[in-house]
């Protein structure tokens, strides 16, 4: 029986198709080509998985190009973010980091070149009078009164412009294209505007700029990029694209668009996510309710989870809304496999075994992670006085709650079955302590009692808990689409609640001093990981994902 063929992705039919007619000489060469005025979102890793893995399928190399084109917004910081990013996510771009900046010089003759074609003007027209000019979408658009100007003045112009003879904004270079175009993009675009302002890489050695749409293709073709992978909002860009490469006679580089990443309650505007960091709804770029990488990657989410997550939702050419919970899924999945197991009481109740010896204190070996019996064991201390979750135990409970109540039995995780005889309670009627007995000879792996008890609960060693701050993390948005245009300001839409830090957690001694990043399974409550905010005295705890979908701890 042959074997069943695998089923490719639209863009895999194009780049196989292209292999097979000898297109480029068989070659298979990406880019992934952020600007450096932000920090990467769920949407970018999802472009990065894409540009990288295809040509990596298909024996092809991927640049990392920075669109470096608008001095104002961009920073060296966010350049360094970005690579962080990309190596965290698992992938190594050809060589050297590349820069749009890096082709300036090029693009400058490009645009003589245009110029001298008749095919790009200096236009003098303030930016509203452009925008007038242009028409709409109905109505055709008006030609400048300057795009009838000589070659020879537009060239002394343009070389004015560059020279900085002129302030910002007085003048623009153009693409002489077509105003009645029914795409408006093609509608004489601007090519150039002058910016006085400092380069993060040139300095101040140039004031002219090129717009995104004249930078982009054109370092795309200086690259000699073969297939230039982008999401859907820059389908109407493609025939601009095209046409500057046709009207240079460039290499042709083709572009192709895949559905963008829309995932439930989250945005990936970097406009709205610099407005959240800026106003301080987040504290920062790395907030771990952040959409960005390097949020999430604060959070505790594994580069692996992000990979799987992308490969799931796959390569579509229409856009739709994920679902939140695949993500988690994903996480949920690589955690519950990689990460280490560890006894953590978030609102703690403390618990006497009235009948367990005074003074002792046993070490009980407990497994690290099930599913990875080569990492051994821990120990934990288990003596007369230990911390349970307050909502595990019910005065009056229910038939059904099977957790701790006065009569009834449960194993504590790893020791022994204790069986509730009474409590005490404060003057506001809070229960402040549990007095229980336990079987002696119920100790886990060795239990011999007899005794059947229908729940097990976590605890810590009263004597040996250390205190730790746990943040919990609930979606930083109350409906899935809180940025759908309906004329709503998407912080109406923010949750209050999004952040919940709690500063009474008890942890066992195990947790002291791990590593930052490092994630854990707390039993029966969620995973977490280390936080960078961590020191010697406080160990510090972000919930990464709860354990199992639609249930998340107390708090």
């Amino acid at each position: 029986m042959s074997e069943k063929k695998e089923s490719l992705n639209f863009i895999e039919q194009i780049i196989e198709e292209d292999i097979a007619s000898g297109k480029h000489g068989g070659r298979v060469h990406t880019r992934f080509p952020p600007e450096p005025n932000g920090y990467l979102h769920i949407g970018h890793a999802k472009a990065i998985c894409i540009n990288f893995e295809l040509a990596a399928k298909y024996g092809g190399k991927t640049n990392l190009r920075f669109d470096d084109t608008n001095p104002i917004t961009e920073d060296t910081e966010y350049v360094e973010a970005i690579k962080k990013d990309i190596q965290w996510l698992g992938f190594q771009w050809e060589g050297e980091a590349l820069f749009a900046s890096d082709y300036f010089d090029q693009m400058y003759h490009f645009a003589i070149d245009l110029i001298k074609k008749g095919l790009a003007y200096v236009d003098d027209s303030t930016p509203e009078m452009i925008a007038e000019m242009k028409g709409t979408p109905t109505v055709q658009g008006k030609n400048s009164p300057f795009r009838d100007r000589t070659i020879e003045e537009n060239l002394t112009l343009f070389e004015g412009m560059k020279n900085g003879e002129f302030p910002d904004g007085s003048r623009v270079l153009r693409a002489k294209v077509d105003m009645t175009s029914p795409n408006m993009l093609m509608r004489d675009p601007v090519m150039y505007r002058i910016k006085h302002a400092h380069h993060h890489r040139t300095g101040n050695q140039w004031v002219i700029y090129p717009m995104y749409d004249f930078a982009h293709g054109q370092s795309d073709s200086i690259e000699h990029i073969t297939h230039s992978l982008c999401s859907l909002e820059f389908r109407h860009h493609r025939p601009l694209y095209d046409w500057f490469i046709q009207q240079l006679e460039i290499f042709p580089s083709r572009q192709i668009e895949f559905a963008r990443m829309n995932v439930a309650y989250m945005i990936t505007s970097k406009r709205r996510l610099l407005k959240l960091v800026q106003e301080n709804y987040v504290t920062g770029w790395d907030d771990p309710r952040m959409p960005t990488i390097s949020g999430m990657r604060r959070r505790g989410y594994p580069a692996e989870a992000l990979r799987v997550f992308c490969d799931k939702v796959g390569v579509a050419k229409r856009d739709n809304l994920i679902e939140v919970e695949l993500l988690e899924s994903c996480v949920r999945d690589v955690l519950n496999r990689d990460s280490e197991r560890a006894m953590v009481v978030l609102n703690p109740v403390k618990l006497v075994i009235t009948n367990y010896p005074d003074g002792k204190c046993e070490k009980l070996s407990v497994e690290i992670n099930p599913e990875k019996p080569e990492l051994g064991h821990r120990e934990v201390d288990f003596s007369r006085e230990i911390f349970i979750e307050r909502e595990d135990f019910m005065e009056d409970a229910p038939r059904k709650f099977f957790r701790l109540s006065p009569g009834r039995d449960v194993r504590l995780k790893h020791a022994y079955i204790i069986h509730c005889n009474s409590l005490e309670k404060d003057e506001e009627g809070n229960v402040t302590e549990i007095h229980c007995s336990y079987y002696p000879d119920s100790r886990s792996g060795n239990d011999t009692s007899g005794v059947k008890p229908k729940g097990t609960l976590h605890w810590v060693n009263a004597g040996s808990a250390k205190k730790c701050i746990v943040r919990n993390y609930d979606r930083l948005f109350t409906i899935p689409e809180p940025t759908v245009d309906d004329g709503q300001d998407f912080l109406k839409f923010y949750n209050e609640e999004s952040l919940v830090v709690n500063d009474k957690a008890l942890i066992e001694p195990y947790l002291l001093r791990q590593d930052v990043g490092k994630s854990f399974q707390f039993l029966r409550q969620g995973y977490y990981c280390v936080d960078a905010d961590s020191n010697d005295e406080t160990m510090i705890f972000n919930l990464s994902v709860s354990l199992k979908e639609g249930w998340k701890p107390g708090y």
